[in-house]
């Protein structure tokens, strides 16, 4: 018994050590995928999966997850306004934000809004890992692509200050996300539920602040920029 009682009594002590993590991204692969391969390291334990911010918020408040791995992407409430729910409502789970999007101003967002860290998806599963144990550790971390092109940005600006997307606002980013894709102003205006008149002015704006003439300058510059 006394043996058996110390078998129970070491398997307690690692789970309780275990990082606790709750996943937040609304597609299902990803979770999965992710929940495999943080569940097969020893340091870390999912106790939480959801697609939505609601739930998000639901289970950070009950369960409070140390490390929250948060897509920025999500609908109808995106990762951004999730985060701030989160933190309200479990001030002690800290934030990671997971993206598509290698903008530093996505990053920079993250971060003002009380997140901690941010990984886009290109990131290596090591990558993923490294940023969750510095976040634990009360560090901040940012991920290698990211930090890639602040260093070219700076490198840019020493040589002729070129424009800087960090100058857009998370709309005008949005916006610039889906002249990429090849969406007219019209099919803009469907997709974010906004006036053709709102779209044009950001239009408008997003060339002044880049000082580009034209949209066709605008699709260089993204192109040029791999964004």
């Amino acid at each position: 018994m006394y043996v058996k009682d110390l078998i129970y009594s070491k398997q307690t002590t690692i789970r309780m050590g275990k990082i606790t993590i709750l996943l937040v991204d609304d597609h299902k692969l990803i979770r999965d995928s992710w929940s495999f391969i943080l569940n097969s390291d020893i340091r870390f334990q999912v106790i939480g999966e959801t697609s939505n911010a609601d739930e998000a918020v639901e289970i950070a408040r009950d369960k409070k997850p140390e490390i929250v791995l948060m897509d920025i992407n999500m609908s109808p409430v995106n990762g951004f306004e999730a985060t701030k729910l989160v933190r309200k409502y479990s001030p002690g789970s800290k934030i990671i934000g997971i993206s598509m999007h290698s903008m530093p101003a996505y990053a920079r967002r993250m971060l003002q809004i009380g997140a901690m860290g941010y990984v886009t998806k290109n990131s290596s599963k090591d990558e993923l890992m490294s940023a969750i144990i510095e976040v634990h550790n009360g560090k901040k971390y940012i991920c290698n692509e990211v930090k890639n092109i602040l260093a070219q940005q700076e490198l840019e600006d020493e040589g002729g200050g070129a424009p800087d997307m960090n100058v857009l606002s998370r709309r005008e980013i949005d916006i610039v996300q889906l002249i990429k894709e090849g969406l007219s102003s019209k099919e803009i205006a469907l997709r974010l539920d906004i006036s053709l008149k709102t779209v044009e002015v950001h239009r408008y704006n997003i060339l002044k602040k880049l000082s580009l003439k034209n949209t066709a300058a605008l699709v260089n510059f993204i192109n040029a920029h791999g964004l």
